[in-house]
């Protein structure tokens, strides 16, 4: 499966949505120039053995947009489309994501331009700790702590934090296990933090099935994506008696209207390499037709730039419910919102898994360890602040909630300029 765009429409997504929400909350002009620039841009060329013993440089990306509000967070991906624009976009998104739900973090992004389905296990392994070992000091518990994203795992994170701890004095390698969040649970890791995401995006989904007095119970789905978010979106939708009856990935489109079992299928596509491909329950759609299936709700859960004004005609959803990161283009959202078709922005959306990073990193601040319902509860109770703040945005400047978000998180990050100032 390709982005319909290319990858640099999706930084130019995200600009065009800043300036649009800029101009309604009326930004000062100063913090409008600090905002629609970066702090830094981190490239970094590293060579590593393969297990042939040939040697292969690689390319990695960190950019940090702005730390007014904390360390910079956000995750690291490894994929072919990783670049300078995807990560400025991905990092200036994290920014509004973590003002929107209220954490103490800025934003920042990267990874490495690799697909890593063409190399052994071993070689990631050392692929991630040379890399980690290039971004050096630019990285840290209290300066930038990366976390999963596309095609990386706990076990990556694990690999991050014990290059990390290791290059440290060995009398405060312990006190920097918090380098990264998304770790394997013995690892110090959060219960909890591998479904963050997907429980967010589906109590996103409830606020507005409550809000609209929508019946969950019976409804149809549609999943682009069955990673990570895809998954435990479905998981937890299945779990409010709606029913998943079409799967996107880039090896297959699968449909069964009546219905696909989530749990079946992640058990296939666990034994197959990531990949929905040779499901029996089901039948074989073209790509193309994937959003034109007939459902209620869809969940994009894979790359940006997937509804386009090429395709948006043929959706029939009641909601889009955003997955991943910038899934709708500007003029596609337009043409949506036009029909009467509500999206959950994606700052909003697939929040429950900074949110989970955030509870981790204080987990390990403190040397505490919390139950799963603990950890759910407060993902849900910080969604549903956010929630309620994103409808009152929306309400005062009678704009979409897309707009109504980025209101939210602009105004804080406006405010604690005006308070602190601009040094010097």
């Amino acid at each position: 499966m390709k982005s319909a765009v290319p990858k640099k429409g999706m930084y130019e997504n995200v600009l065009r949505q800043f300036n649009e929400a800029a101009d309604i909350v009326k930004l000062d002009a100063g913090i409008r120039k600090i905002l629609m620039n970066t702090n830094n841009e981190i490239l970094v060329n590293f060579p590593v053995k393969l297990d042939d013993g040939t040697v292969e440089v690689f390319k990695g990306y960190r950019v940090q947009h702005n730390n007014a509000l904390g360390p910079y967070k956000g995750g690291l991906r490894y994929h072919p489309t990783v670049d300078i624009d995807a990560a400025r976009a991905l990092a200036i998104w994290m920014t509004w994501k973590s003002a929107l739900v209220g954490l103490p973090y800025g934003g920042g992004k990267g990874g490495i331009q690799i697909d890593p389905n063409q190399y052994s296990n071993s070689e990631l392994e050392r692929i991630t700790r040379r890399f980690t070992y290039a971004l050096g000091d630019n990285i840290g518990p209290d300066i930038d702590i990366p976390a999963p994203d596309v095609n990386t795992n706990a076990k990556i994170m694990a690999w991050i934090a014990d290059t990390y701890c290791s290059i440290k004095s060995p009398t405060v390698r312990q006190i920097n296990m918090h380098v990264v969040t998304g770790k394997p649970v013995g690892s110090g890791g959060l219960v909890g933090r591998d479904r963050a995401t997907g429980f967010g995006v589906v109590k996103n989904i409830k606020l507005w099935a409550a809000l609209n007095k929508v019946d969950l119970k019976g409804k149809t789905f549609i999943v682009q994506g069955f990673g990570n978010v895809g998954y435990w979106a479905s998981h937890f939708l299945a779990l409010e008696g709606a029913k998943l009856i079409a799967v996107q990935d880039a090896s297959a489109t699968l449909y069964n209207k009546e219905g696909l079992d989530p749990e079946a299928l992640n058990a296939h596509a666990t034994q197959n390499k990531g990949q929905v491909q040779g499901f029996e329950n089901a039948s074989v759609l073209e790509a193309q037709d994937f959003f034109g299936i007939e459902c209620d709700i869809i969940i994009p859960a894979a790359l940006g730039n997937q509804i386009t004004i090429e395709n948006c005609h043929e959706i029939k959803a009641q909601v889009i419910a955003e997955g991943a990161n910038g899934p709708t283009t500007i003029d596609a959202e337009r043409e949506l919102l036009s029909r009467g078709i509500t999206i959950i922005p994606d700052i909003l959306c697939n929040s429950g898994g900074v949110i989970g990073s955030y509870y981790e990193w204080l987990q390990n601040k403190r040397s505490e360890n919390w139950k799963l319902d603990t950890v759910l509860e407060m993902i849900a109770d910080k969604l549903e602040t956010a929630f309620q703040h994103m409808l009152e945005k929306s309400e005062e400047y009678k704009v979409n909630w897309r707009v109504g978000a980025y209101a939210v998180a602009l105004t804080k990050l406006e405010q604690t300029y005006k308070e602190r100032g601009v040094f010097p």
